[in-house]
């Protein structure tokens, strides 16, 4: 496992080890709150890589732009207050890898309505192979896509 930056609580450092990363991934994480685990999975993806955090809260993407400015200006790391229902890449931007979310009320079952449009969304910004990764599983689970095949049980590699 690799070492882990001293502002990554052990609960989201479990989480980021069981994504399947690499480095030169692009990676997107919807709610990123303050931003530790987008940084984190920056350091991870390496200089070829790139992470896309989004949020619906200003001070949160406040606070990320804040804590993550110097991954932002190495070009690893772009912030954007979005909601995961409302998320739209940007003219020309490339789609990402996989995404990931923890405690997000669309992609947990707390809010149905805007967790199928968040998935719409959050497809169209992958690559066809894509792929949702959310808490809740052990420690991540991974959520079904539209029009994407249903992924395996307890689905994760590394």
């Amino acid at each position: 496992m690799p070492a882990r930056r001293a502002d990554l609580s052990p609960r989201l450092a479990a989480i980021v080890d069981a994504l399947p990363l690499r480095p030169g991934l692009r990676v997107l994480e919807i709610g990123c709150g303050p931003g530790a685990a987008a940084r984190e999975v920056a350091r991870r993806v390496g200089p070829r890589g790139r992470v896309l955090a989004i949020d619906r809260s200003a001070a949160a993407v406040g606070q990320e732009r804040l804590g993550g400015a110097l991954e932002i200006a190495a070009g690893v790391l772009v912030v954007r207050q979005a909601a995961a229902e409302d998320l739209a890449l940007d003219a020309g931007e490339v789609p990402y890898d996989l995404a990931f979310a923890v405690r997000v009320g669309a992609l947990d079952g707390r809010h149905p309505d805007r967790g199928r449009r968040a998935r719409r969304r959050i497809a169209a910004a992958l690559t066809p192979r894509g792929r949702l990764f959310v808490d809740g599983g052990d420690p991540l689970r991974e959520l079904a896509l539209p029009g994407r095949p249903v992924p395996a049980r307890g689905a994760r590699d590394g």
